[in-house]
């Protein structure tokens, strides 16, 4: 058995630092425990005592995994497999919890099939990264007359997605912009984009 008693894990997510404190064999001072065995199995409510007893005769360790119950929680286990799971659990909990950013996609009414294409690759790694991206068709000049070509650029691009993206935000015009927010429902694969037969090849600024 390890001669610390008490382990402070300092886990930080995002600018918030919280500490986890882990009390071991001797430091766990409640009278009574409900003891769990390292496969699971209830062993029941014992005496402090007597779960520090099973604990010894097995060469293993008594943890306390839930403090706050009544009576506390403790596990029989070895305690450096049990820590070096706990990390890595903290830590995956940490990277779920990262704040992912909006991403942004800007291109005009005449691009070319091509540099839509690649335009469109990148949302879908964007999408695939856990980002959602806000995607704008933006209008020029006489382009203006015609904002039903936007709208339908736009569904295109939504319909060929399909149901591997949930659209957050509907097609919406403002200004010279019209612009939808999509994110990833989770499905694979994400489609490549097929070339619409309302966008130009290579005319304009794309």
């Amino acid at each position: 058995m390890p001669d610390t008693l008490t382990f402070i894990f300092n886990v930080k997510l995002g600018d918030q630092v919280i500490a986890k404190y882990t009390r071991l064999n001797d430091q766990i001072r409640a009278p009574r425990l409900r003891v769990i065995d390292s496969d699971g199995k209830q062993l029941g409510i014992l005496s402090r005592q007597e779960a520090l007893d099973i604990a010894r005769e097995r060469e293993l360790d008594l943890v306390e995994i839930s403090p706050d119950a009544d009576p506390p929680v403790c596990k029989v286990v070895d305690w450096g497999k049990y820590n070096y799971q706990r990390t890595k659990q903290l830590q995956k909990n940490r990277k779920s919890a990262k704040t992912l950013d909006m991403k942004q996609m800007r291109f005009g009414l005449k691009i070319g099939a091509h540099d839509l294409a690649i335009k469109m690759n990148k949302v879908t790694k964007f999408l695939e990264a856990g980002h959602k991206v806000k995607v704008t068709l933006f209008y020029r000049g006489r382009e203006q007359a015609h904002k039903e070509i936007g709208f339908k650029i736009a569904q295109e691009v939504i319909e060929d997605f399909g149901d591997t993206i949930i659209v957050d935000q509907q097609p919406q015009l403002s200004g010279k912009q019209l612009s939808f927010v999509i994110r990833s429902s989770g499905k694979k694969p994400v489609p490549k984009p097929v070339e619409t037969s309302n966008i130009q090849e290579e005319e304009g600024e794309s």
